[in-house]
C-alpha cells in the first residue's frame, strides 16, 4: 500500500491541505484511495509510536492499525495529515534543537509500516513568520521561554529535512514552502492524492481565500476549467496573474513583530532560509516542489 502521511509543519497549512483532500473523497474511492477523518488516527498512530519507544511493533501491528484506520480492503493508497505528528507546539525546539523528534518519530512510522510504500510532504516558512507564529500556540508567550537555548537565527530547515530523511532514507519526501502554497497547490494536492496533474479536483485553490477577491477567485476558477490540459506551468502563471490583478491589499507579506528580532537579524534569517531552499534543493530522496520550476 502506498501511504502518504502530510506530518506539517506547524504554523504553515492549518489543514489546507486534508481539507482540499476531503473536498475529492467521492473521486479518490473510485480510484481506490482513502482519506480517513483525522479522528481515525491521529491519536492511534501516536499512542502506539509513544506504546513502542523505539522498539519494533509486534507481528501484526500492521494490520491491526489499518484496520481501524481504513474501512475498505480495496484501498491501494492512503491519506493522512498530522501537523503535530512530529510533536505538539510546545516542544517545537526542545533541547535546543528544532524539531528534536523529527528523525525519531519518522523511523518509528516506517516501523510501523515497514513493507509499506511511504511518502512525507512537509510544508515549511520563513523561520521568522513561523516564530512568530509558533509563539502564539504554547502557553509560554515569551521568546527565550520557548525557544529555550537556540536563537532564531539558528533555526534551519535544512537540518529538519536532512532527519527526517535520515529517519526514512527509503521513503520520499516532499518539500514546499508555505509562501509559494497559492501557486503549487493545485500541482501539490494532485501528486499528495497520487492523481494525475491533467486530474480534474476540488480545493486547488484553497489558499487563495483570503488573499484574492472572491470575484477574481472565481474568474481563475473559470480559466482553469475551461482549460484542464494546460501545463503545470501555464496553469501557475495564471494563477500567479490572477492574484497579482486581484490580490486583497496587504495580505501577501506577513509583518513580522517580535521586539527580540531587528532588521538585522531578521535579514540574516532570511538569507539563512534562502541557503537552506538551496541546500533542500539537492538532497537526495528529497522533492522541493517550487513554482515556475
Amino acid at each position: 500500500m502506498q501511504i502518504a502521511y502530510h506530518i506539517g509543519a506547524h504554523s504553515t497549512d492549518e489543514d489546507q491541505l486534508l481539507k482540499s483532500t476531503l473536498r475529492n473523497v467521492d473521486m479518490l474511492a473510485k480510484n481506490s484511495i482513502a482519506v480517513p477523518g483525522p479522528g481515525k488516527y491521529r491519536s492511534l498512530i501516536r499512542s502506539t509510536i509513544q506504546g513502542l519507544d523505539g522498539a519494533h511493533p509486534a507481528p501484526g501491528t500492521r494490520d491491526v492499525l489499518l484496520d481501524s484506520i481504513v474501512e475498505s480492503d480495496d484501498v491501494h493508497r492512503l491519506l493522512l495529515s498530522n501537523a503535530n505528528f512530529i510533536c505538539i507546539a510546545n516542544r517545537i525546539f526542545e533541547h535546543g534543537v528544532f524539531y528534536p523528534q523529527a528523525e525519531t518519530k519518522t523511523r518509528a512510522m516506517r516501523k510501523l509500516f515497514p513493507d509499506d510504500d511511504l511518502s512525507f510532504y512537509l510544508s515549511i516558512c520563513h523561520p521568522a513568520t513561523f516564530i512568530q507564529d509558533a509563539l502564539r500556540r504554547p502557553k509560554s508567550t515569551l521568546l527565550g521561554e520557548f525557544m529555550g537555548i537556540m536563537h532564531p537565527e539558528e533555526v534551519r530547515w535544512a537540518d529538519v529535512v536532512r532527519r527526517i530523511h535520515t529517519g526514512t532514507p527509503d521513503a520520499e519526501l516532499v518539500v514546499w514552502c508555505n509562501e509559494d502554497a497559492p501557486i503549487v497547490w493545485p500541482q501539490l494536492i494532485r501528486q499528495f492524492m497520487g492523481l494525475p496533474q491533467t486530474a480534474q479536483v476540488l480545493g486547488g485553490l484553497t489558499p487563495l481565500t483570503g488573499l484574492m477577491e472572491r470575484e477574481g477567485i472565481d474568474q481563475l476558477r473559470e480559466q482553469l476549467n475551461a482549460n484542464p490540459h494546460i501545463s503545470e506551468l501555464e496553469r501557475q502563471t495564471l494563477i500567479a496573474d490572477y492574484w497579482e490583478d486581484n490580490a486583497i491589499p496587504e495580505t501577501d507579506e506577513e509583518e513580522i513583530d517580535l521586539p527580540d528580532l531587528d532588521e538585522y537579524a531578521i535579514a540574516q534569517i532570511t538569507e539563512n532560509y534562502e541557503a537552506d531552499l538551496t541546500e533542500i534543493a539537492a538532497m537526495d530522496g528529497v522533492t522541493l516542489v517550487l513554482p515556475f520550476s
